[in-house]
Formats: structure tokens, C-alpha cells, sequence
């Protein structure tokens, strides 16, 4: 798995967000921007992102992650 392949996954999870992906071995820092998490808890925007990286997680390519998101208007502030 590459930053650039874990990048475009998330990107269709999340399409026409801000992907930022950063991988060393199984550890993984992400920060998404995207209208997707407007009005939602902090914990319900992760679940979205794991959601797309489950059976990474569950196979053990990816047993660290790291987890940022916000949305256009945070963002702007």
C-alpha cells in the first residue's frame, strides 16, 4: 500500500475533499478536509474515515492511524 493508492481511496470515499496522506510502514497520518463532516462530532468524522479503511485495518496493513478532519468553512477560520 502507497501514500498515492491510500490517497486515491479515501478520495473516492470522500470525493472533492483535501486528502493529505502520510505512511511509514503500518503507521498512517491522514487529514481530510470536507463538507462531508459539516455538523458532525469529531468521533463520527473519524468513523467516516475508517469506514474506507476497514479491511486495511482488519488485514493488518494498516494497524496505526492517525486521524485529522475538518471542513472547508474550519478551515477558512
Amino acid at each position: 500500500m502507497t501514500e498515492q493508492e491510500l490517497t486515491d481511496l479515501l478520495l473516492r470515499a470522500f470525493p472533492e475533499s483535501q486528502v493529505a496522506v502520510s505512511l511509514n510502514g503500518g503507521h498512517v497520518d491522514i487529514h481530510i478536509v470536507s463538507h462531508a463532516f459539516e455538523g458532525l462530532r469529531p468521533v463520527a468524522c473519524q468513523q467516516k474515515v475508517y469506514a474506507p479503511l476497514s479491511a486495511l485495518i482488519a488485514d493488518g496493513t494498516l494497524h496505526a492511524v492517525n486521524i485529522k478532519t475538518g471542513t472547508p468553512a474550519s478551515t477558512n477560520n
